[in-house]
């Protein structure tokens, strides 16, 4: 099979080679890709995921070549949305049947593709909040792929969500998707707010924890700067009594919440907001997209036979 493996002396540091196919253990399926998405964090630290010679991707939709050998999970031929660490830049990518859901007959590879790390992130951390109906909820780095499923799933939620881009252009279409607010600026947000789901780390993490009110939580889900956070707890326990912040991990175990948001795509009400897609032949060209801030939204590749 083809895959895009890490080559730190390649471009981006990746590229297209030959590999023997990956043997799925008991437990697992063998999934032909047809589609996967970017995700910010696995091109900003490819290094740190992959050896030299690994194969990259989170994400990847797909049909089943063949079923888990334990007899679990969903039969050969059934088109399938699928999450891991590894292997999902590739032709054929072997999956755990617990991280992966089955496609409504309606919803094409390309949107689901762009399902598993951001939108399950997403939904996780809107459930970790707790109840937001009617409180404002501050979602920054909001333009995003976490963003703008975070921005959807917490109006739907009940939230009145703040939205926080890097800049006007940025911003667009928000409104469209629940923001009851855009702002290009953390001084603009004005008075407290209940949550903050912060995809960009660094200073502004620590400015918008400031801004929570008594007993609120702001969830470190990203870090978009590439910069570390610094956080005045002396400050915090005057002005914001009780207000915590907390590193969000998407966990294991994804396939129900990718069901659940691959039935919200199916009646329409989620819009995977899709802002770069072509094939894996041009991930260079995705790569600098995303890294330039120049998606809005996922960036969605479509790989192989089935994605040509």
């Amino acid at each position: 099979m083809r895959a895009l493996i890490h080559d730190p002396a390649a471009p981006h540091g990746l590229r297209l080679s030959d590999l023997p196919d990956p043997v799925p253990g008991p437990g697992e399926a063998l999934v032909e890709v047809a589609a996967t998405s970017l995700n910010f964090g696995e091109v900003a630290f490819l290094g740190n995921h992959q050896p030299v010679g690994g194969v990259p991707g989170w994400d990847a939709s797909g049909v089943v070549l063949a079923s888990a050998g334990d007899g679990s999970g969903p039969p050969a031929g059934t088109r399938v949305v699928t999450f891991g660490w590894s292997g999902g830049w590739a032709e054929r990518r072997v999956v755990d049947v617990a991280e992966l859901a089955v496609l409504p007959s309606s919803v094409d590879h390309a949107p689901a593709a762009a399902l598993p790390v951001a939108g399950v992130t997403a939904l996780r951390a809107v459930r970790r909040l707790g109840s937001v109906v009617g409180r404002r909820v501050l979602v920054t780095g909001a333009s995003g792929g976490v963003g703008r499923f975070a921005v959807q799933l917490a109006a739907h939620a009940g939230a009145r969500v703040v939205a926080l881009v890097g800049s006007v252009e940025r911003g667009r279409g928000l409104r469209e998707l629940g923001a009851a607010e855009v702002v290009s600026d953390v001084g603009e947000v004005g008075g407290p707010v209940h949550a903050v789901i912060d995809n960009v780390g660094g200073p502004l993490l620590a400015r918008c924890y400031a801004l929570l009110s008594p007993g609120g939580v702001a969830l470190s889900v990203g870090m978009a700067s590439l910069a570390p956070t610094t956080i005045d707890f002396e400050q915090a326990r005057i002005h914001n009594p009780d207000a915590r912040v907390e590193a969000f991990n998407i966990g294991s175990g994804v396939g129900p919440d990718l069901a659940y948001l691959a039935g919200l795509l199916a009646a329409g009400k989620l819009d995977p907001q899709i802002g770069w897609h072509g094939s894996w032949e041009r991930v260079g060209e995705a790569v600098e997209a995303l890294r330039g801030r120049r998606v809005l939204g996922k960036a969605v590749l479509e790989v192989g036979q089935l994605g040509a």
